[in-house]
């Protein structure tokens, strides 16, 4: 399966509609988000409902990416919330330091055997990402030769830690983050910038042109449409338009 750019009218609405995410729930996600989704990465976590056997109602959460396949259709990948990350197979320091947040570099069971990967924790799932290590290293070398990178400082990257140097008298961190499409991450600022950048917040409420995203106090998001809304969000969604006019003005 290859990963391409996704245009709009290529999302596989009737696929995601049948886990409970409806077009217009999509579509009004913020712009980041679609503008990550539409490259290939992968969702926020969102609330699903599927019916099992028995007809029942179930409900979870998952992120979603787009995949090209081979004959050009696009077709959509779930990552589901996990109770807990599978991390048996790694020693008690590894473990350590993936649920710090970190990106390793690790012996990893796959189907062709073991492999050295880098590996990662997804906070929002608490899936277990995994990059084979020449790709990650084919980025390294190229950062590596564009900013004279030693040998020690890259050692530094590949052992999860972010490297914070300066770039025309301006402060930059970059690191390796398998939820970006390189896999190396940069932030303007130092490092403790570029592991706050990664906790992206979303407001309380987001409207959108159908309904809004509603974030509980855990950051959990979940959806209510315009006919749903109660006096509440309907005062909310007032305020928003208020403070958006306001800053048109200024």
């Amino acid at each position: 399966m290859k990963q391409v750019r996704f245009e709009e009218h290529e999302v596989p609405y009737k696929v995601l509609g049948q886990f409970g995410l409806t077009r217009e729930m999509i579509e009004d996600l913020p712009l980041f988000a679609l503008e990550d989704i539409g490259r290939g990465r992968r969702s926020p976590v969102l609330p699903i409902r599927v019916s099992d056997e028995d007809g029942q109602t179930v409900k979870s959460r998952t992120r979603f990416a787009l995949v090209r396949l081979d004959d050009g259709k696009v077709d959509v990948v779930f990552y589901p919330v996990l109770e807990t990350s599978p991390l048996e197979q790694y020693s008690e320091e590894q473990q350590k330091q993936l649920m710090d947040g970190k990106a390793i570099l690790a012996q990893v069971e796959t189907a062709e055997g073991r492999q050295k990967m880098f590996v990662q924790i997804d906070p929002g799932t608490r899936q277990v990402m995994s990059v084979a290590t020449p790709i990650i290293g084919r980025n390294l070398q190229v950062l590596s030769d564009e900013m004279r990178l030693g040998s020690a400082e890259i050692r530094s990257i590949q052992n999860g830690e972010p490297l914070t140097f300066l770039v025309d008298d301006e402060t930059v961190t970059v690191g390796i983050d398998l939820n970006d499409r390189t896999g190396l991450r940069f932030c303007d600022g130092d490092s403790q910038k570029w592991k706050e950048q990664a906790k992206r917040e979303w407001d309380k409420y987001t409207f959108g042109c159908y309904g809004c995203w509603v974030t509980d106090e855990d950051g959990n998001l979940d959806y209510v449409p315009e006919e749903q809304y109660t006096e509440e969000l309907w005062n909310e969604q007032k305020k928003s338009a208020e403070r958006h006019a306001a800053s048109l003005r200024k």
